[in-house]
């Protein structure tokens, strides 16, 4: 008997794993309705279990009803029936009483069809522990009803068990099968994103213009980028091997090694400009991200650096550079002009007055501001070899008073007065009073070009409560408009006709050099008031 058992278990294990070995060895799609298929395939494999059911004592134990519940449970009602029906007919075909046997198969389609529609939430597990429950009922009922063997029921209980082992047999077959084709699946997904990166970062590495290199911690090299081919003119083979400090610049090896042992240290990423030597012989200038790659026991196991040529960004670096210094001798020379500009002025303004009246009383006048375009001039043929300005403690309302005095011809002929409205307490500042005089005569003169119908400039000086002084400049004008205010004082700009932009630009770098600040501050038609902000001598 227990040969019996052996033999019908392994061919019923033999059946069932056929259908979930093959389609690992066979690469195809899925059948059209293969549930149903699978229902047909059980019902055949069932004639066999039937004729390979053995006898004890009149009774006969068989495994038909194990893979009935499988199919129920896995594959649904329909092919549960074509699988019943299939065992059905077997049964039928080797046993003469029907009449017992056909009334309990209706009975269990009948339930196992309705328990499919109220099971729809559950694991497949659970379905057959449900409908192995209900096969127990309806096979203990039916052996009541047609008295089966009631005075032995030892017979009944193997049955059972037998049916119980297949199903576990199978449970254990199908969801080990499930499993293992869920983790492939998984895997096959992992595989083909691996390879689909592995495709982009190899597409990227052998396209990119940028030089790749991985050296490893025992500074060998590792892998270089097929781009090394394109910029440097070395096959892969002939770089394979080779010491790379061999040709790097002399001058850039030493820093070129120290930021690599340095990075083994800091573990932090690095740049690095050096010059690579190429197959020709010339030097090609590159920038290199050199990034640290850390490996399980957290110490760097690899160096990738991502280099770039840059050799035409440093041409174009330096023809910029030469023509920013054009550009600010051309400044330089139109600001001097701007600012001998305004001694000429006055001396002009000086000697109409003179010719008016018929008489010349302003010799030391006129000799100062000649002095003035000379020392404007001699700043400029001492350009190469520029002088620290000399600062002296100066009396500030002494200072303003002098340059108002040198524009009073202007404020005549313009029709223009002035106010000027100072502390009673002198206030002394550290400057260099005639770079300051510029400054106050450049404010003046902007105020006296924007009252051309006369007008009023009030000046007030007074001491700040944070150790400095502020001189403010109040014109009648026009105005600027607020949005225009921020752009004052850049090279070249100017809202006058034939300006040139410098002026303001010259006195907000005289400003700066003393420490002090300018602000503006202008409305439209309302007149501009000019902030100037200086530091009070110790």
């Amino acid at each position: 008997m227990i040969i019996d058992y052996i033999v019908n278990l392994s061919i019923y294990t033999l059946f069932v794993s056929i259908p979930l070995v093959i389609p690992s060895f066979i690469n195809h799609k899925r059948v059209k309705n293969f549930r149903l298929w699978l229902g047909v395939y059980a019902g055949l494999f069932f004639f066999i279990l039937v004729f390979l059911s053995f006898k004890q004592q009149g009774y006969s134990y068989d495994l038909r009803f194990a893979p009935i519940i499988l199919v129920f449970a896995y594959l649904g009602p329909m092919a549960g029936l074509i699988t019943g029906l299939f065992s059905l007919l077997a049964r039928l075909y080797i046993s003469g009483d029907w009449y017992p046997i056909i009334i309990g198969w209706g009975i269990i389609m009948i339930c196992y069809s309705a328990m499919h529609k109220y099971s729809t939430r559950l694991t497949p597990i659970k379905k057959i522990v449900h409908l192995f429950g209900a096969y127990i009922v309806i096979y203990v009922s039916m052996v009541s009803v047609y008295d089966i063997l009631r005075d032995n029921p030892y017979h009944h209980l193997q049955n059972l068990l037998l049916v119980m082992v297949g199903i576990i047999i199978g449970v254990v077959l199908i969801e080990s099968y499930v499993k293992l084709h869920r983790l492939n699946g998984k895997l096959l997904k992992m595989y083909k994103k691996i390879e689909e990166s592995e495709s982009k970062y190899r597409l990227i590495a052998e396209n990119t213009s940028d030089l790749i290199v991985v050296i490893n911690n025992e500074n060998s090299i590792c892998y270089f980028s097929p781009s090394h081919k394109f910029v440097l003119g070395y096959e892969e083979s002939v770089l394979e091997g080779i010491e790379l400090s061999t040709l790097i610049h002399p001058e850039d090896v030493c820093r070129f090694i120290e930021t690599l042992n340095g990075m083994y240290e800091n573990i932090q990423s690095q740049s690095i400009e050096f010059r690579f030597q190429h197959i020709k012989g010339h030097w090609i200038e590159l920038e290199s991200r050199c990034m640290p790659v850390k490996g399980e026991n957290h110490s760097i196991e690899h160096i990738v650096m991502i280099s770039r040529d840059i050799s035409e960004r440093k041409k174009s670096e330096e023809i910029l550079l030469q023509s920013e210094k054009l550009s600010i001798v051309g400044e330089l020379a139109a600001g001097v002009a701007h600012e001998i500009r305004n001694p000429l002025t006055t001396i002009k303004g000086f000697v109409q007055i003179s010719r008016e009246e018929k008489k010349f009383d302003f010799h030391d006048l006129l000799l100062s501001e000649l002095e003035r375009i000379e020392t404007i001039t001699t700043e400029l043929l001492s350009l190469g070899k520029p002088q620290a300005i000399q600062l002296n403690r100066m009396n500030l309302r002494e200072l303003i008073e002098n340059t108002l005095e040198l524009l009073t011809p202007q404020f005549n002929m313009n029709d223009i007065h002035f106010t000027l409205s100072v502390e009673e307490s002198p206030i002394f500042i550290t400057c260099e009073k005639n770079q300051l005089k510029q400054v106050f005569l450049n404010v003046l003169k902007n105020a006296i070009e924007a009252m051309n119908k006369g007008g009023e400039i009030h000046i007030n000086l007074k001491k700040a409560s944070d150790g400095a002084c502020i001189i403010s400049f109040q014109d009648q004008g026009r105005g600027i408009p607020e949005e225009l205010l921020p752009r004052l004082g850049e090279p070249f700009y100017t809202l006058k006709e034939k300006g040139t932009g410098l002026g303001l630009m010259i006195c907000h770098k005289i400003i700066k050099q003393h420490d002090g600040s300018i602000f503006y501050h202008s409305k439209v038609n309302e007149g501009t008031l000019v902030e100037i902000t200086l530091p009070l001598a110790c």
